[in-house]
């Protein structure tokens, strides 16, 4: 299996041969994707729910036009990290993305504590998501004159006589079934929309510019700058999609060349449109009178552009797709590594024999996504993905620098730049930036950390790939109740 044993909770998988295959014929992935699918599949995790939900319900609750900054402020700590993880891609080809770089740098509880969080994260992005294209959806029936039962139109406490999101759950499964298909097929429909997504934005982005009325700008900080900082904590998680898309690392045809130059590409790209779509966004309609949930068909309709409105939810409801698609293609990835390592039971780890695909996570992951989009209010479930992701955002930077200087002979197909000043900056940002977070999201994290915690040292401790080998070499075997 190319490991070695180490110490107890400070294991580590060696980086000399963990590009080599994992597990048996059924714990493997197909390499089918390219550089501009790899793209396609990052710019589809970041652009969605920033632009077409979050940006409006920021400038509308937390920051007003320095919605833009918030935007700003996030971009730069994503940059400052995504360095550090393009470095990683082109040095560890493997599924798993932040939770195997933290597993071969750091040592196991580290990989595992970032791979147990990054499960709960990338789920609840997906039900964030799903969420937001509900809304939109519900913007477009409503402008068609249809009028759906009020049970099924969002979470409980989200409006009068609302029991379940049903659209948001129904969604979350369809993206599950799309992802069991294969990934080759998967990331072709992916491309695509990608593709239209993108033209939508550009669409909204020129359309919108001739309707900006200055004024609207002012006061630009309404409310203070803290609100600028708080919708920067906000919306980190809508510049992040480029993790998620490193998990697919193991998919990609040749991923030490691609997979550093599909993680800049995309994070350039929707930076732009962010920057552009959030100008558009406030110069267009006062702050407070931007609708959460619906914040660009609200803003073109409020300007007499009733039909673009539609279009651009249409669009919206198309385009976030991509994100569901891009975290849950995430999520799936790091249970099926952790399974593969042994930190988690081995049942997860199997793909099925005609897609090669772990279809087992894939349909638990969408029912539990599902589950938190039709009874979560959007600022909840929201609030459920931050602090980890900022988590994971410090584990690799700080790993990308230890790595530097343990391995530096080590062959690199992308080198951090300003090492170690700019991964450094990533670190500081996310841990500032963590610091804005709400004190329930606290709570709920150290809930999910406690019951990690449990798990590990009651299952995943004994039972890794890395524990077993251990055994192997000092003759004690499996023992009783090893399974």
């Amino acid at each position: 299996m190319g490991l070695r044993a180490g110490q107890g909770v400070l294991r580590r998988k060696p980086i000399e041969h963990i590009e080599e295959a994992e597990g048996t014929a059924s714990e493997q992935l197909t390499r089918a994707l390219g550089l501009w699918q790899l793209t396609a599949i990052g710019v589809g995790g970041i652009i969605g729910a920033g632009i077409f939900t979050l940006a409006g319900t920021v400038a509308n609750e937390k920051a007003g036009p320095a919605v833009l900054i918030s935007f700003l402020i996030a971009g730069i700590a994503s940059a400052a990290a995504a360095f550090s993880y393009a470095e990683f891609a082109g040095l560890i080809p493997k599924a798993g993305s932040a939770y195997t770089y933290g597993y071969a740098v750091l040592g196991e509880v580290a990989g595992w504590f970032i791979g147990w969080d990054l499960l709960l994260e990338y789920t609840a992005i997906v039900a964030v998501v799903a969420i937001g294209i509900s809304g939109y959806f519900g913007f477009l029936l409503g402008e068609m004159g249809v009028d759906l039962p009020a049970w099924m139109l969002g979470a409980p406490g989200t409006g009068p006589g609302h029991r379940v999101d049903l659209f948001a759950a129904v969604l979350c499964l369809l993206i599950a079934y799309l992802l069991t298909l294969g990934i080759k097929n998967a990331a072709r429909f992916e491309t695509i929309v990608v593709g239209l997504k993108v033209l939508v934005v550009i669409v909204v982005i020129a359309v919108g510019f001739f309707h900006i009325n200055t004024s609207n700008y002012h006061p630009f900080f309404p409310f203070g700058v803290t609100g600028a900082f708080t919708g920067a904590a906000t919306v980190f998680f809508a510049v992040f999609g480029y993790d998620a898309m490193s998990t697919a690392a193991e998919e990609s045809k040749d991923a030490q060349r691609h997979m550093p130059k599909a993680i800049m590409y995309s994070l350039a790209i929707s930076m732009v449109l962010y920057v552009l779509a959030c100008l558009v966004l406030t110069g267009m309609q006062n702050y407070k009178d931007i609708d959460p949930e619906s914040g660009f068909s609200s803003a073109f309709k409020s300007v007499g552009l009733s039909s673009l409105a539609d279009v651009i939810a249409v669009g919206a409801i198309i385009g976030i797709l991509t994100v569901m698609f891009t975290f849950m293609l995430g999520v799936t990835r790091v249970w099926f590594s952790m399974s593969r390592d042994g930190l988690l039971p081995k049942w997860f780890a199997k793909t099925s024999p005609k897609h090669h695909v772990p279809t087992r996570v894939t349909w638990i992951v969408g029912f539990a996504s599902a589950a938190i989009a039709g009874f979560l209010p959007i600022g909840e479930a929201a609030e459920l993905t931050n602090i980890g992701i900022l988590l994971a955002f410090v584990v690799v930077c700080i790993a990308v620098i230890v790595l530097r200087y343990k391995r530096p002979d080590l062959p690199r197909t992308f080198r951090t730049p300003g090492m170690p000043v700019v991964p450094a900056i990533g670190v500081c940002f996310s841990i500032w930036l963590i610091t804005f977070l709400a004190w329930q999201t606290w709570v709920r994290f150290a809930v999910w950390f406690v019951i990690g915690m449990v798990i590990y040292f009651t299952y995943s401790y004994r039972r890794s790939n890395l524990a077993r080998a251990e055994r192997e070499a000092s003759g004690a075997g499996d023992g009783p109740g090893m399974l």
